[in-house]
């Protein structure tokens, strides 16, 4: 049947996608866990944003962070800069839809504080604004991109890149990505106890 091979196939993508990523990226995920759990060990905060569906998962994050993932822990500072309607409105209106993120991040952000970034595409202006605001603050940046990777690859601190140009498959890794970050956060913060 026509229907059952097709299934098949997508998770067989997806699946081939994300083993490809662990694959080529196995360290540099290890290193970016190191530097987020550092940050938020140390008292920083850990701010997300992205545009469309990588709005929701920055939203996401915040609240697996902020809420708890699979273990029962503290709180952890995870803050989505894409949920703060007002500021979001007042600032594209005033100032333009390219500085939705950098104008928060500008006020809320502090030295050695992380932010993560989602993105399809590596070439949204506001997503591109908040990476320059959070170099001139000195805010840790690390971003999840697919392997075409637009103008935001080179400006990364760590650049977490899908090796796909299939847009439902990288977001579907990217999920994998976060989570698993949430994961091995929550292992740390046991064996730091």
């Amino acid at each position: 049947m026509q229907l059952e091979s097709n299934l098949k196939k997508h998770f067989e993508e997806s699946a081939s996608v994300k083993m490809k990523f662990i694959e080529e990226n196995e360290e540099l995920f290890q290193k970016v866990v190191e530097v987020v759990y550092w940050a938020i060990a140390s008292w920083h905060t850990i701010f997300l944003c992205g545009n469309g569906w990588s709005a929701a998962d920055a939203q996401h994050i915040a609240a697996e962070l902020t809420w708890r993932y699979k273990t029962e822990r503290n709180s952890l500072p995870g803050i989505a800069l894409t949920v703060d309607t007002s500021a979001l409105t007042a600032i594209w209106n005033d100032y333009g839809f390219e500085y939705v993120f950098s104008r928060q991040l500008e006020w809320l952000g502090k030295e050695w504080d992380i932010l993560i970034g989602i993105s399809t595409s590596g070439n949204s202006w506001n997503v591109i604004e908040a990476v320059n605001m959070a170099k001139k603050k000195w805010i840790k940046t690390i971003w999840l991109l697919w392997k075409s990777w637009g103008k935001l690859k080179d400006m990364m601190d760590y650049a977490l890149i899908v090796p796909s140009d299939n847009t439902p498959r990288i977001q579907e890794c990217h999920m994998t990505i976060y989570h698993a970050l949430c994961e091995q956060i929550d292992i740390l913060d046991q064996n730091n106890k």
